[in-house]
């Protein structure tokens, strides 16, 4: 795991907050700047964000977003599938809330649909509350969430909150340098209108296996 990363902020999709405090003049400028809140969705997005935001570091300094690509496959007589992503800016909704609010409600209730998402970050506290609530209420729905990396699973609340998404029959698991493969191969826009072949940074197995100790530690 490399070293020298800081540790991350204190909140989940949020900016990170400066050593110095800034003057009201400043911050109000700051604000100013930036666009409104905003879920951004489509099919693909930059393979820049690919390789910041999904990389599995230890400490993720600077990753203040949170990336859901998600697969719908249709169960049933005529089965089908579709997938997209969604990316949350700033602090305003979380990908995983979009995906409900946006997404969910275009499935037909009557019929079953198997949800994977492939996430930057496991879900917060909040957010994790919410998926346990969607599923106990949708039955037809199954949901497997992979993450890159595990959002403050140090925090007791974190854990019982991981616990909870267990209990709920969402099948939470860590990504395996196969599992960035494929995010890169079908949500990842290839530069120039080329298939570029993935290429593993060197510690994505290691920091894999350890991401996968740590959730197995919380839910066991």
């Amino acid at each position: 795991m490399a070293e020298n990363q800081e540790k991350p902020s204190d909140t989940h999709n949020g900016e990170e907050q400066p050593e110095n405090a800034e003057k009201p003049e400043e911050k109000k400028k700051e604000l100013e700047k930036l666009p409104p809140f905003e879920i951004v969705r489509g099919e693909r997005f930059p393979a820049f964000f690919f390789k910041f935001q999904f990389r599995n570091v230890e400490y993720s300094s600077g990753r203040n977003k949170t990336f859901l690509c998600y697969v719908v496959e249709i169960q049933g007589k005529e089965p089908g599938s579709f997938q997209g992503y969604l990316e949350d800016e700033h602090a305003a909704a979380h990908a995983e809330d979009a995906f409900f609010n946006n997404i969910l409600p275009t499935c037909d209730p009557n019929l079953r649909y198997n949800v994977t998402w492939y996430v930057s970050s496991s879900p917060c506290v909040p957010c994790a509350d919410r998926i346990a609530q969607v599923l106990q209420k949708n039955k037809n729905l199954r949901l497997s969430i992979l993450v890159s990396r595990l959002f403050m699973w140090e925090e007791p609340e974190m854990q019982a909150a991981l616990k909870k998404l267990k209990a709920s029959g969402c099948k939470l698991k860590i990504m395996k340098p196969q599992d960035f493969e494929y995010i890169w191969q079908n949500f990842a826009e290839q530069e120039e209108g080329e298939a570029k072949a993935f290429e593993p940074w060197e510690d994505i197995q290691e920091n894999f296996l350890y991401y996968e100790e740590k959730l197995s530690e919380v839910l066991h």
